[in-house]
């Protein structure tokens, strides 16, 4: 059975896309870039759009019961591959060993001209009980 995740505020509803759809134990993520609340890319470069992107990620991942530590793969779509060693960083300071599977690609835009990154997650979802193992 399919389960929609939902996020306060919710960006994705008048796209008519749900930020994640639960199925039994996994937890698939729809693309999150780098905008604060009110829906806007926020200012400070890359980086700053990366950590707002992995804040958007996390919320999306603990509405539907799980965390940025139980990833088991992500996909990182970038405006211009020169961020390479950024996107490093930022998976160093948000994911930690064993690190989840991981595609990096370079495309031509987003859905919004200033939005230079965008991330989306397949991830376990933790049964009540479950230990924390990593």
């Amino acid at each position: 059975m399919l389960e929609r995740v939902i996020t306060q505020p919710d960006p994705y509803e008048p796209y008519l896309l749900s930020q994640g759809i639960r199925f039994g134990d996994l937890l698939f993520i729809s693309g999150q870039a780098g905008a604060g609340d009110d829906g806007r890319i926020v200012d400070g470069g890359f980086l700053a759009q990366g950590e707002q992107a992995f804040a958007n990620l996390r919320r999306a991942l603990e509405a539907g019961g799980s965390s940025l530590r139980d990833v088991i793969k992500v996909t990182i779509f970038v405006t211009d591959m020169g961020h390479f060693q950024d996107v490093v960083a930022l998976r160093r300071k948000f994911f930690s060993a064993p690190y989840p599977a991981d595609t990096i690609a370079e495309i031509r835009a987003l859905y919004d001209p200033r939005a230079m990154i965008e991330i989306e997650a397949i991830a376990a979802v933790r049964r009540q009980g479950d230990s924390d193992a990593r």
